[in-house]
């Protein structure tokens, strides 16, 4: 029960800091002000077209598509497979299980190898292109080492370990009613939550922060009518 307790004190810290430093970072986003019409063109020049822009942006990543098809290839596949794999786990959490939820279950079951497929991919293209080598920092690959086990400790917990997945629903249940049961002890099970632990307590200041970032792209979220309406930068408003 001791290690129970423990995992969770550490999801409660590492919720708390997660949802306070996306916050954080949003509203930097939202107040750091853009000096310049820059939309990339051909860029939509109403609201409506923005919206529709960011809307293939965020669903078929448009403008990484027209750029590089491998990298878009292996992105897309890993962000869709990674929405599968979470709306997945919502099964954990809920009781009882949304319809939408259990439809998808036998698609969201090997949607781990297309994430780590997509990983392999994006992985190897910081070895493998001289560019992409040339930008890459430590970080970068510890955050891919990060994801990579994150998915092969939960491949380990459905194929190797057979843990009692009632018992980890129950634990989690346990957690949003404050309500802590016992957590199962096997391997994979307590690897796999620790490393979810850490996703959760570097995610507000990674690079993965990417993903509230782009909505705030002066690139992709202008409307391109410098001609029609001066743009303003906060400072020069008055």
């Amino acid at each position: 029960m001791t290690l129970s307790v423990v995992y969770a004190i550490l999801f409660y810290t590492a919720a708390l800091l997660l949802v306070a430093g996306v916050a954080r970072k949003i509203t930097i986003y939202s107040r750091t002000p853009a000096p310049l019409k820059i939309p990339t063109t051909p860029a939509p020049t109403t609201k409506a077209g923005v919206v529709w822009r960011m809307t293939k942006e965020v669903t078929i990543f448009q403008s990484l598509f027209k750029s590089n098809k491998w990298i878009w290839l292996f992105g897309w596949v890993f962000h869709v497979a990674l929405a599968l794999v979470l709306f997945r786990h919502l099964r954990y959490f809920q009781e009882p299980v949304w319809a939408i939820v259990a439809l998808i279950q036998p698609f969201g079951k090997y949607a781990a190898f297309a994430m780590l497929f997509g990983l392999t991919g994006l992985w190897a293209r910081r070895f493998l292109v001289d560019r992409v080598r040339y930008i890459t920092n430590l970080s970068d690959h510890l955050m891919l080492a990060l994801l990579v086990t994150i998915g092969l400790s939960g491949l380990g917990i459905k194929y190797l370990s057979h843990t009692d997945i009632i018992a980890v629903k129950t634990y989690m249940l346990g957690l949003l009613y404050f309500d802590i049961q016992p957590l199962p002890t096997d391997t994979f099970v307590l690897i796999h939550l620790a490393l979810v632990i850490i996703l959760m307590l570097v995610f507000p200041i990674s690079k993965l922060l990417h993903v509230p970032g782009m909505f705030f792209m002066p690139t992709r979220n202008q409307v391109d009518n410098p001609r029609e309406v001066r743009h303003t930068a906060g400072w020069t408003a008055k």
